[in-house]
């Protein structure tokens, strides 16, 4: 069995995480939570691999429906899935979408 030293060398932080997708989404707002602690005992926790959430807004994805902005992101996301990241929940918007959303809030 590891310990937390030794199983977070394989997580990335959330700092490579935003670095990696501003690289991708250089125009977009990016927020990334670690979920990993709704994860603990859980596989992938256990293995050292992240749990996360990131949310992408960009205009790019105008005209995109979810699967295709999905697939966008995982593409980005693809040699540290399921090594260094476990899961990744995303929510991907247009700038209208999100300016909707905060509205609504």
């Amino acid at each position: 069995m590891r310990n937390n030293a030794q199983e977070n060398v394989l997580k990335p932080t959330l700092a490579q995480l935003l670095e990696r997708l501003m690289h991708a989404f250089p125009e977009a707002a990016i927020q990334i939570e670690d979920e990993g602690h709704l994860h603990v005992g859980h596989t992938g926790a256990a293995g050292g691999a992240g749990h996360f959430q990131v949310q992408v807004i960009d205009a790019r994805f105008e005209g995109l429906q979810r699967l295709a902005r999905h697939r966008l992101i995982y593409t980005v996301m693809s040699d540290w899935i399921p090594k260094r990241v476990h899961a990744l929940s995303i929510i991907a918007m247009t700038l209208k979408e999100a300016s909707n959303a905060s509205a609504i809030q």
